[in-house]
């Protein structure tokens, strides 16, 4: 069965920003394989400004985000959700709800409306009262609006369901193995193989990057800890400052490059997730598939994912002893090849890929009975 496919709700492809920009790339792109007509939805100034990519359309929509901070994401989603009436999809898949939901009346009528819902958006700290607030209605407006719903998490699939009383599809997230180990890479960052600590994340409350950091400040090591991550931020500048006294701790900003961060995470000596909101982390997936010895903070999301193969930390004092004690060796060398084996089984884009396939076909079956 063919049909005509809308992917909104990411920044664009290909993928230059984060987790939505590579499943709205590698799913895209896998469905256009299996001969559907996909169109992408990309913000105007995205990097890439070409209409087709590898057989996908891409639609251009102007977003004001540059200029009006989030509020012009709500503008970019009524932009693509205007277009979208234009056209005549079987089935729309939003990535996410947080800035779209506001316009569900708007959504075209005759297509199948499939969300795929994100993390718990309203638990981020970086969130002030009235935005959480916003952020719950978001997540009820977007059960009311949608027709089916996707959930990359075990733990965002149970709490939708027991939440809303819904049927939510579970499918995860994926990644691949890098096989990247290139020593030249990183010469640029001043650090050694398995001779630095490293965290990849934006600069939030909720990654517990200061966690880790005062962790890693009371120990004793003579590593590094390399910080990839941008630092423009009102938070970031503040861990700059309050940690530039340890000449330890490199922050190198932000980068783009996956050759770079899957050989970074390749070579480190142990790799800290602090991750706390959200479902399957790509991030996390990442550092699984480039073969990253693991600690990650103990909460429910991560648990889902690592199960018993990774370090877990809660505290600073928790990221000390893990600093002092943690060793590359037989136990290390099996949680790395058990992570691997889970991305190879579970987390690959070519089973992720047909598993959309099959429940968009399923859904737009359904919706026409």
């Amino acid at each position: 069965m063919k049909l005509k496919i809308a992917i909104a709700g990411s920044r664009g492809i290909p993928n230059y920003y984060g987790g939505f920009e590579k499943l709205a790339e590698c799913l895209s792109t896998g469905l256009v394989n299996k001969g559907h007509d996909v169109t992408v939805y990309n913000s105007h100034n995205h990097p890439y400004q070409k209409n087709d990519f590898h057989g996908v359309h891409i639609t251009h929509c102007y977003d004001p985000e540059y200029r009006l901070g989030t509020a012009g994401q709500f503008l970019y989603d009524l932009n693509c959700i205007k277009e979208m009436n234009k056209q005549s999809f079987d089935v729309i898949l939003f990535l996410g709800y947080t800035s779209n939901t506001v316009w569900g009346r708007y959504f075209p009528k005759k297509a199948v409306i499939i969300s795929n819902m994100d993390g718990l958006e309203w638990k981020r700290a970086k969130y002030n009262f009235l935005t959480k607030k916003f952020l719950k209605y978001a997540e009820r407006w977007a059960i009311q609006s949608s027709d089916y719903f996707i959930a990359d998490s075990i733990v965002i699939q149970n709490y939708l369901q027991k939440k809303y009383n819904i049927s939510c599809k579970y499918i995860p997230y994926g990644s691949e193995i890098s096989n990247l180990n290139d020593q030249e890479l990183l010469a640029p960052y001043h650090v050694s193989t398995k001779e630095y600590y490293l965290l990849m994340a934006r600069m939030e409350p909720e990654n517990n990057i200061e966690t880790i950091l005062e962790g890693f400040y009371k120990s004793s090591s003579k590593r590094k800890f390399l910080v990839i991550g941008g630092t423009n931020n009102s938070f970031g500048q503040r861990l700059v400052k309050k940690f530039k006294e340890d000449k330890r701790i490199l922050f190198a900003g932000a980068v783009y490059d996956n050759t770079v961060t899957h050989t970074l995470k390749y070579f480190s000596h142990l790799y800290f997730h602090g991750h706390t909101v959200g479902g399957t982390n790509p991030s996390l997936l990442e550092a699984m598939g480039s073969g990253a010895l693991i600690a990650a903070h103990e909460n429910e999301f991560n648990h889902a994912v690592l199960q018993k193969d990774a370090y877990y930390f809660e505290t600073a004092n928790d990221v000390e002893y893990l600093i002092e004690s943690v060793n590359r060796d037989e136990k290390g060398k099996q949680m790395v090849k058990n992570n691997f084996l889970k991305i190879e089984s579970t987390y690959n884009w070519p089973d992720i890929i047909e598993q959309y396939n099959n429940f968009i076909i399923d859904c737009y079956i359904r919706s026409q009975k």
